[in-house]
């Protein structure tokens, strides 16, 4: 069900953990299918200098959280804001549908996270200008299923 890539994320997930004195902290979930994911920025000259994430799911869901950690670590918050669950799909290497919504997942923590940063500073982006991280709109491809862990 999984491709190599997809399998070497979970079974050695980087970035793994938590930041004590985060500068900003996001976490979403849905607690139908039980992925909660929760990301942890370090910021420094408006430039991500550090990322860890705790992420209770699947392993689509480990797997997405490791690598959009290395995606946006380096990244100003700037560039970090435009990070795409495809640009996540694509670094694996590909999700099978039903697990897309673990991509979307990772997206939306990295966005909660830098919300949360924002909103501790009196900042705005105008990228997060109409994101909720308590929506939960993407589709799960298995609304009838049970979700699978």
């Amino acid at each position: 069900m999984y491709n190599e890539k997809v399998m070497e994320h979970f079974t050695n997930p980087r970035n793994v953990g938590e930041i004590a004195d985060a500068d900003g902290m996001g976490e979403v979930g849905n607690a139908k299918c039980g992925d909660i994911m929760r990301m942890y920025l370090k910021i420094e000259d408006n430039r991500i200098v550090d990322v860890k994430f705790k992420t209770f799911g699947c392993g689509s869901a480990i797997a997405s959280s490791s690598v959009a950690t290395e995606l946006i670590k380096g990244r100003t918050i700037k560039e970090a804001l435009t990070l795409t669950n495809q640009e996540v799909i694509s670094a694996l290497g590909g999700l099978p549908t039903v697990k897309i919504h673990c991509s979307v997942l990772a997206e939306q923590a990295i966005k909660a996270a830098l919300l949360d940063y924002a909103n501790k500073n009196g900042l705005t982006f105008e990228e997060l200008a109409n994101f909720n991280p308590d929506d939960d709109g993407h589709d799960h491809g298995h609304e009838d299923d049970e979700h699978e862990h």
